[in-house]
């Protein structure tokens, strides 16, 4: 198979899925894995793909862009992790919070099974099971309505809504881009009012978000980066971002590093 017919193979599974790794590529085309690594060093010259790690994705720049949430589940797993048991120690027995849709914080929800007494928010449809299979008899999680987008989030009118009439302890929103000027930013606008909604739900709001979203920008706001309290993300970020970040956010977590979870820093947001 010459290299352009392999080239457009890719392009086409990539555009099919969202995202494909290196090692299903080169199974698929029967070939090795420098030889893919070669066809997608060319498709990103060209502008028509972005390289992650393990695989490869469509433009994340495209600002309505969405892959599925299968899709975006395989690209930067170990990031995402490392993310998720950082911003787990957040959560004390007792407290209300809400999980938005994401990846991310699929993985925090799995970090959370054994945390005692605490209710969950979310319109997050995968969020919700992980809880319904795992977890614990005293936890109670409360499932929005509404339509479902490409990363199986619910949102909508009927989601936001339903978010109107409750208080949260504290919410940890997940995010498709974000930069300093923009802020949060997200490919469905639906799900930018339901992020909203969810914020004005919330006494502190906790951002997961790796490195990799950082300068992306999508089609709708969600909200500035003053609104956000802590943001967590990874080692992955370059140090000038994390510097430009901490005179926004007031607290910067990066994962691995250690995190203060005493009990004031978590809830006390009453100003």
């Amino acid at each position: 198979m010459l290299a352009h017919q392999r080239q457009q193979k890719i392009l086409d599974q990539v555009t099919a899925s969202g995202a494909v790794k290196v090692a299903d590529l080169g199974a698929a085309l029967s070939v090795s894995d420098m030889t893919i690594r070669r066809d997608i060093n060319e498709l990103v010259a060209r502008g028509l793909v972005e390289r992650v790690h393990g695989g490869v994705t469509l433009p994340r720049s495209a600002s309505v862009f969405e892959p599925g949430f299968s899709a975006k589940s395989e690209l930067d797993r170990d990031a995402k992790a490392a993310i998720a048991r950082a911003a787990a120690r957040f959560v004390r027995p007792g407290t209300s919070i809400g999980i938005s849709g994401g990846t991310t914080t699929h993985a925090l929800a799995q970090e959370l099974l054994d945390v005692p007494d605490i209710t969950v928010v979310t319109n997050s449809l995968p969020v919700a099971e992980v809880f319904h299979t795992g977890g614990r008899t005293d936890q109670t999680v409360l499932l929005t309505g509404g339509q479902r987008t490409p990363s199986y989030a619910l949102v909508g009118p009927l989601t936001v809504s339903a978010l109107q009439s409750i208080h949260l302890d504290m919410l940890f929103l997940g995010t498709h881009g974000v930069d300093i000027e923009s802020g949060l930013t997200c490919p469905n606008l639906m799900e930018a009012q339901t992020n909203q909604a969810l914020v004005a739900s919330s006494r502190r709001v906790i951002v997961l978000a790796d490195h990799t979203k950082w300068g992306v920008r999508a089609l709708a706001n969600t909200i500035p980066l003053s609104r956000v309290d802590v943001f967590v993300t990874d080692a992955g970020l370059d140090p000038g971002i994390q510097d430009a970040l901490s005179e926004v956010v007031d607290d910067v977590v990066i994962a691995g590093e250690p995190v203060d979870t005493n009990e004031e820093r978590v809830l006390d947001d009453r100003a």
